[in-house]
C-alpha cells in the first residue's frame, strides 16, 4: 500500500505494534499528561527513524524502554496534519513519549456539569478521523494497526472507560486499567470519564450513562442482543468479546462513533419509543465493516460506510421487516440526492479525494452511495451468492485494511467473473470514479410512504391538520410527511399542522430537524417567535454535526438567516465538540 497522505508516519518503514498508555486525567488544568510506550516492528531494519503524528501537544521527552534519551524533532506545523515527530530510534524496539495534551487538543471536550445531566465534570474523545494525534503521539493511519493497553488515572469520584475491555464498577482509588488484544487503528482508541453507572442488557452487552439516563438507555437499548445474533447470522461471529456502549452528553457530535467493545452514542436516540435505535444496528455492524477490515485510507472512505449502511440495512430487515426497512432506504436516498445537489461533483465519487483537505465532517454519499453500489451487486447476482463473497471478505481481511483497489479486484476474481458478470455490466467505474447516482441504482418501494403520500395531498388540497389519518405512523412516516410538504405552503398552514403534531418540539431529532428545515426555507421560522426559539433552542441543546449543520445551513441561505445563524452560534459555538465547530464554521464562513 502506498502511505497515507493523511498521516506523517511512515508505517512501509518502522510500524508501531502495540500501544501502552499511562496518563492522568486533569479537569482543573483540562489536560492529559502522562506517557505512551510504542513497540515498534521494523519492516526496514536499516532505518533508524520513527516517524509519528502530533498536534497540539506538548513533548517533554523520548526515550528507549530502559529510560535511556532518545534525540527527537517536531517538523513544521501543517493546518491538516499537525507535526510530525521524528525520534531517532536506533537498534531500539520500544520508544516511550512523555508528554502532555495542549489547547489543540481537538479529539478532547471537558464539559462542565451544566452541560452534562448530573452534577459532575464529563470528558470524552472522538478521534476520527485524523484527531487521535491531538492526545496520542501516534502514527495516525487506518492503514496501521496496533494492540494498546492503558492505566487512566481520574478523579476518585468518577468511572473511566474506553474502547477495550471495561469495568462496570468504580474503582476505590480513581486508576483504571484497561486492555485491547485485538489491533485498531488510532481512530479507535476512545477514552471517556465522568459520573457512570452500568446495566446489563444481556450475556455480552450493556450500557454506560449518567445515573438519570442508564434506565432509560437499558430500555431503549433492550433488543440489542437480537441486532448481535442477527449480524452474527449474516457474516459470522462477533470477535470483539463485548458490546455496550456509553451514551454521552448532548454535545457528542455524531449519531453513535463504533469504539470496539464501546460504542458511543448520543442522547438524541432516546426518543422513547425505539424509532432511532437502527442507528445501533449502524455502530454494530461496524465491528465487522470498519473496526474488522478498515478503509486503508479516508479517500476510501465508502469501504467502511457505504458497507456499513448496507450491513445495517439487513440487520433491521431481519429484526423489524422489510416494510420498516424500505423506509430507511428511500430517507437514505432523499438525503444523498439532496447532498448530491450541492456538492462538488468531484465529492460525490464513491473514491473522494482529499488531498489537502481534513477529511473529517459529516457527509452522506460515502455512506449512502456506497449502500446503494452493494444492493446493486446483491441484485445483480443474487443474494446468497453475495452473502458468501461478503462472509469470506470480512474472514480473508479480519483485522487489516484495504483500499478500494483491492476491493474491487476481489470483487471481480471471485464473484462477477465466475458468474459471467462484467464490470460493465454494473457499471463499476462510474459508480465508483464518477459523480452523482448512476440511473442502475436500485429504487425501493415503500407501501407506508404511499400512505403518507396520500395523507400529504390530502392536506394540501385543504384537508385540517387535525382530520388526517396518521394512527399508527412511525417516525420515519412522520419524517417523509414533513420532507414532501413544499416550502411555499403559507405560514398559516404550517402553523396549523405544527400545532396538531408538534413538530417543532418533537424529541425525535429526524422530526425536529426536517421540520425546522422546513421552517426556515418557508420563512415561517424567521417570522414566528415560537419557530424562532424552536430553532435557537435546537441548536444550543444539541451538538450533534450532521443535524446541526443542516438546520445552520437553510439558516445561511438568506442574509436575515445568516445574521441569526450567527447570533445563534456565537453562544453555541463553545459548546460544541471540535467537529461540529468546524462543520459548522464552514457553512457560516
Amino acid at each position: 500500500m502506498s502511505r497515507d497522505p493523511h498521516s506523517h508516519a511512515r508505517p512501509d518503514e518502522v510500524a508501531v505494534r502495540n500501544l501502552s498508555l499511562d496518563l492522568t486525567v486533569d479537569f482543573e488544568t483540562r489536560t492529559i499528561t502522562g506517557s505512551a510506550s510504542l513497540d515498534l516492528d521494523r519492516r526496514e531494519p536499516d532505518v533508524g527513524t520513527l516517524v509519528l503524528d502530533t498536534r497540539g501537544l506538548v513533548i517533554d521527552r523520548v526515550t528507549d524502554g530502559e529510560g535511556v534519551e532518545l534525540a527527537h524533532e517536531l517538523g513544521e506545523h501543517d493546518p491538516v496534519l499537525g507535526r510530525s515527530l521524528s525520534v531517532q530510534i536506533g537498534r531500539t524496539d520500544s520508544v516511550v513519549v512523555h508528554y502532555s495534551t495542549g489547547e489543540g487538543a481537538d479529539a478532547l471536550q471537558w464539559l462542565e456539569p451544566a452541560q452534562t445531566s448530573g452534577d459532575k465534570p464529563f470528558l470524552f474523545s472522538q478521534a476520527q478521523p485524523i484527531l487521535a494525534r491531538t492526545w496520542i503521539p501516534c502514527q495516525d493511519s487506518p492503514s496501521v494497526r496496533m494492540t494498546y493497553a492503558a492505566t487512566i488515572r481520574v478523579p476518585e469520584d468518577l468511572l473511566a472507560v474506553m474502547s477495550a475491555a471495561n469495568p462496570q464498577d468504580r474503582s476505590d482509588d480513581g486508576v483504571y486499567r484497561f486492555e485491547m488484544p485485538q489491533p485498531v487503528p488510532s481512530y479507535l482508541i476512545a477514552l471517556a470519564v465522568g459520573d457512570l453507572e452500568f446495566r446489563s442488557l444481556g450475556a455480552r452487552s450493556g450500557v454506560y450513562a449518567e445515573p438519570s439516563v442508564v434506565e432509560s438507555a437499558a430500555w431503549e437499548f433492550g433488543e440489542v442482543e437480537q441486532m448481535i445474533i442477527a449480524a452474527e447470522g449474516l457474516y459470522g461471529p462477533y470477535r470483539w468479546g463485548r458490546y455496550d456502549m456509553l451514551v454521552l452528553p448532548p454535545s457528542f457530535p455524531f449519531g453513535g462513533m463504533e469504539n470496539p467493545r464501546l460504542t458511543f452514542v448520543t442522547p438524541t436516540i432516546l426518543a422513547g419509543d425505539r424509532s432511532l435505535v437502527t442507528l445501533i444496528a449502524h455502530e454494530l455492524a461496524h465491528s465487522w465493516s470498519g473496526n474488522l477490515v478498515t478503509n486503508a485510507k479516508w479517500d476510501d472512505v465508502w469501504l467502511n460506510e457505504g458497507f456499513t449502511v448496507y450491513f445495517e440495512t439487513r440487520i433491521d430487515e431481519a429484526i423489524y421487516g422489510e416494510t420498516y426497512t424500505r423506509m430507511i432506504q428511500r430517507l437514505g436516498r432523499q438525503e444523498l440526492d439532496e447532498e448530491v445537489e450541492r456538492l462538488d461533483p468531484r465529492m460525490t465519487w464513491l473514491e473522494l479525494d482529499f488531498t489537502g483537505k481534513d477529511p473529517g465532517g459529516p457527509m452522506t454519499v460515502p455512506y449512502e452511495k456506497g449502500s446503494l453500489l452493494l444492493r446493486l451487486i446483491e441484485q445483480t447476482v443474487g443474494r446468497e451468492q453475495f452473502d458468501v463473497f461478503l462472509r469470506d471478505y470480512f474472514d480473508r481481511h479480519a483485522f487489516t485494511s484495504v483500499t478500494t483497489e483491492i476491493f474491487l479486484s476481489e470483487l471481480r476474481r471471485d464473484l462477477l467473473d465466475p458468474m459471467g458478470i462484467s464490470p460493465e455490466d454494473l457499471r463499476l467505474e462510474e459508480w465508483v470514479h464518477g459523480p452523482g447516482v448512476p440511473d442502475n441504482a436500485p429504487y425501493f418501494e415503500s407501501a407506508a410512504f404511499d400512505v403518507v403520500d396520500a395523507q400529504v395531498a390530502a392536506f394540501l388540497a385543504g384537508a385540517e391538520a387535525r382530520s388526517l389519518d396518521t394512527a399508527g405512523w412511525v417516525s420515519q412516516q412522520w419524517v417523509h410527511f414533513v420532507r414532501a410538504l413544499p416550502s411555499d405552503l403559507p405560514s398559516a398552514r404550517l402553523d396549523e399542522v405544527d400545532a396538531v403534531h408538534g413538530f417543532s418540539r418533537s424529541r425525535n431529532i429526524e422530526v425536529a430537524t426536517s421540520w425546522l428545515e422546513l421552517s426556515i426555507e418557508s420563512g415561517f421560522a424567521l417570522d414566528d417567535a415560537d419557530q424562532d426559539d424552536a430553532v435557537a433552542d435546537f441548536l444550543t441543546r444539541h451538538g450533534r454535526a450532521a443535524y446541526v449543520r443542516r438546520v445552520y445551513a437553510k439558516l445561511a441561505a438568506t442574509p436575515t438567516g445568516l445574521a441569526r445563524a450567527r447570533q445563534i452560534y456565537a453562544s453555541a459555538r463553545p459548546t460544541y465538540h471540535s467537529v461540529t465547530r468546524n462543520a459548522v464554521d464552514r457553512v457560516l464562513a
